[in-house]
């Protein structure tokens, strides 16, 4: 008889235990109500006519075989039938298996005690095989196995042998519900030999059965596999869905935290003490000198300045624009005047960002801009390469990657959003506008709003342009919906042509920084050298009486002579940046027509080097103009203050050219690369003047070297010489055309005077030129 319990299957014995220790225990009344072999006494009632022999517990069947004797007037069936109902009457459940008992099942096959590393399952394998060997085995039908099985257990499936297989010997699959089931009926069936009248065959057919693992039907595993192009659209919308659950508020976070500056040490409690009382100790005489000329430029910049805080006090839905050249100082006037006490500033630098390589270093800097992290900038290769596997094999473009203007636009929506919370971040409940909604709010409160501000805008406008698109556009909904003020500063006269095309019914609030005046620019010079002056600890200390003034006044060799001064920075003009190199010039002890001596030869070398070197023409990919053009500007710039635009563009060096056709395009990348400035009258392009004041000293110092000079001219001339060639060869080609014809019309005569003239007059520029070229050879070969 072979027991089957749960409990059974937590017993302590070994296999091999003992035998007279087991019946010992079995014997024994003190058994506890936890012990195993307790299961097996509470199992077989007191009434049943057996004694138990011996007792075989299986660890891994969770149950025991109990050998047993009894009387010969009773049968083994009868004793499994009483024992069977003693259970169903009073069942045996142990603590750990409330519900299902003990069962109990006559064995009669001849069971395969062994301890391999098998363990039970809810299949099995169930093979016929012949009683002796050599003997033929019959196939059992699921008829028959079924009624052979059943009483163990609910049977789930029975799946016989394919018919066509010629694996030997045949076997078939009987699942039960339940592995429990499946034990009670290997132990009780294996070796079982089924006779004649049962199926069995002649000889009869013996059951060799053994635990299979059943393969479950994966089918919604199969179902994913074999619909790739609705499966991995709908992850991706899935992936993505926690990506923005996960990572968006960290990253909104990191962008509050970035504009409001809440983490920054200089904010400080602690920073800001221990500095108001180290400043004093440390030397800060530069910075000093710094401030004290900049203090000039401001006070004359006081109208400007006050007019940009009065527009951030305004409702208008319009853009602020900052514009002047570089070196003006848009940027201290702006961060450090106009926002001066402003807490929620959020500055957008686009040079980083529009030179960085790739797209990747393009997105790392956009996102370092605005504090937006974590950013997986590595993450946009690998998720390509993903979807390019993807659709070579499904044909299904996967979506996992993302364009450049896609991952711009999500850094500035989540940046949006983040502006938007510290704009409202004050609201109180209390306040009798708190139940408007935050557009309406932050309209009625223009001074909570944060301010934006986009610098160096339309730097190198042709590089990375959808970066400046999507910056314009995200300015403008900005603006559009209240959230923040937004101050564009930038170089380029021709922003509007970008900006319009965001917001093309406003009108934008445009502030405009020239070169400051010859009385400001003095001032400011003079600032920062007696700044340095009353720092001079020497001056209360020298004695009277020293009779050398050298020795007497160190300090005064910092004071320039103002008149040489005010000739100085007639010539060097009123650039911002050109004033602090002078200042600092004059402090280190040069007088002021030696520092802007060297100021205007540093300058010349610079456009010596960026315009007038060969191999910077439109044919490298970077410059729209050429060597030739580049110079006509520098010659006749040295002898005018400024040129008519369209007088430029009618000359033979932009109309003729051959490296750089297009003219106007010349005169923009020049501009852009400001070697000139293109002033406009009424919005049209008027002048064309130098791009620094400096410039138009630097300009007649290059114009005075005759070999420069020369060199250049002999260049220019050359190019004109083949433009005047090629016309040469245009009209010789038409005239071999009209002299084909098989008779001369009349009407042709005016057609071929009109190119004989032509070919005359070029032909008279090319002598003139070749004339010229002499001259300038001979100056070539005689100067050094």
């Amino acid at each position: 008889m072979e027991l089957s319990a749960e409990s059974l299957g937590e017993h302590h014995y070994c296999p091999d235990q003992d035998l007279a220790e087991l019946m010992k225990k079995f014997q024994n009344s003190t058994l506890g109500a936890l012990d195993p072999i307790n299961m097996v006494k509470r199992a077989i009632p007191k009434t049943a006519p057996v004694e138990v022999t011996e007792i075989l517990p299986r660890l891994k069947d969770g149950g025991a075989f109990v050998k047993f004797k009894y009387p010969a007037n009773v049968s083994a069936k009868e004793i499994e039938a009483t024992v069977s109902k003693y259970l169903q009457e009073k069942p045996v459940k142990p603590l750990f298996s409330p519900f299902r008992g003990v069962q109990a099942g006559l064995v009669n096959g001849v069971p395969w005690l062994e301890d391999l590393h098998r363990f039970p399952k809810d299949r099995l394998r169930v093979e016929f095989v012949p009683k002796n060997p050599g003997e033929e085995a019959v196939e059992l039908s699921q008829e028959t196995l079924y009624s052979l099985f059943r009483r163990y257990g609910k049977i789930a499936e029975i799946i016989s042998q394919p018919w066509d297989s010629k694996v030997l010997p045949k076997y078939a699959y009987v699942d039960f519900a339940f592995v429990r089931d499946a034990i009670m009926a290997r132990n009780c069936l294996h070796g079982f030999v089924v006779p004649e009248d049962l199926g069995g065959g002649k000889s009869g057919t013996r059951l060799r059965m053994s635990y299979e693992q059943r393969v479950q039907p994966h089918r919604i595993w199969d179902w994913i596999s074999n619909h790739p192009r609705i499966v991995i659209p709908v992850l991706v919308a899935l992936l993505t869905g926690l990506t923005v659950i996960i990572f968006d508020p960290i990253r909104s976070f990191f962008v509050k935290a970035h504009v409001t500056r809440r983490f920054r040490l200089s904010n400080s409690k602690f920073y800001r003490w221990l500095r108001r009382r180290t400043v004093y100790i440390l030397n800060l005489k530069k910075d000093k000198s710094d401030q004290a000329g900049l203090n000039a430029v401001w006070t004359h910049r006081r109208d400007l300045i006050d007019q940009i805080q009065k527009w951030l006090l305004e409702t208008a839905e319009t853009f602020i624009v900052v514009q002047g050249p570089r070196g003006s100082g848009k940027k201290e006037l702006v961060l450090d005047q106009a926002l001066k006490g402003r807490s929620n500033v959020l500055v957008i630098d686009c040079k980083p960002i529009v030179e960085a390589r790739g797209e990747s270093g393009t997105i790392k800097e956009m996102a370092a801009s605005v504090g937006y992290r974590p950013i997986f900038s590595y993450a946009n290769s690998m998720s390509s390469m993903v979807d390019l596997a993807v659709q070579s094999t499904t044909g299904v473009k996967a979506g996992f990657s993302e364009t450049l203007e896609s991952q711009l636009q999500k850094i500035l929506q989540t940046t949006a959003a983040a502006l938007t919370d510290i704009g409202i971040s004050d609201r109180d409940k209390a306040d009798s506008d708190a139940s408007l909604p935050v557009d309406a709010y932050l309209e009625a409160h223009p001074e909570k709003r944060p301010v934006v501000v986009i610098d160096n805008f339309l730097h190198k406008g042709d590089t990375n342009a959808i970066v400046y698109d999507k910056l314009s556009e995200w300015a403008a909904a900005l603006v559009q919906s209240n959230i923040a003020h937004v101050i564009f500063l930038t170089n380029d006269t021709a922003y509007s042509k970008s900006l319009s095309k965001a917001l093309p019914d406003r009108v934008f609030r445009q502030a405009a920084l020239g070169d400051l005046s010859p009385d400001v620019a003095k001032r400011f010079v003079l600032s920062h050298i007696t700044s340095d002056v009353e720092q001079q600890p020497e001056a209360a200390e020298q004695p009277k009486d020293s009779s050398d003034s050298s020795e007497k006044q160190p300090w005064s060799r910092l004071l320039p002579d103002l008149g040489e001064l005010d000739e100085c920075i007639g010539t060097l003009g009123g650039r911002l940046t050109d004033l602090e190199f002078l200042a600092r010039r004059l402090k280190a002890g040069q007088s002021p027509k030696q520092a802007v001596e060297e100021i205007t030869e540093q300058s010349a070398s610079e456009i010596l080097k960026f315009f007038l070197l060969p191999g910077k023409t439109t044919n490298d990919g970077e410059h729209k103009w050429s060597v030739e053009q580049a110079w006509y500007l520098v010659k006749a710039l040295a002898n005018n203050e400024s040129l008519r635009y369209n007088e430029v563009l009618l000359h033979n060096t932009f109309a003729s050219s051959t490296s750089a056709p297009d003219g106007e395009a010349a005169l923009e990348g020049l501009s852009n690369a400001e070697l000139i400035t293109v002033k406009s009258r009424n919005g049209r392009p008027a002048l064309v003047a130098p791009g620094k004041p400096v410039y138009a000293a630097a300009f007649r110092l290059l114009a005075r070297d005759p070999v420069l000079s020369a060199k250049m001219d002999l260049a220019v001339l050359t190019e004109l010489a083949k433009a005047e060639a090629k016309n040469i060869d245009k009209a010789e080609t038409e005239l071999a055309l009209l002299g084909g014809l098989p008779s001369q019309p009349a009407q042709t005569a005016g057609r071929t005077t009109y190119l004989l003239g032509k070919i005359d007059a070029a032909q008279r520029k090319v002598e003139a030129y070749e004339k010229e070229m002499g001259a300038l050879k001979k100056v070539l070969c005689s100067e050094a």
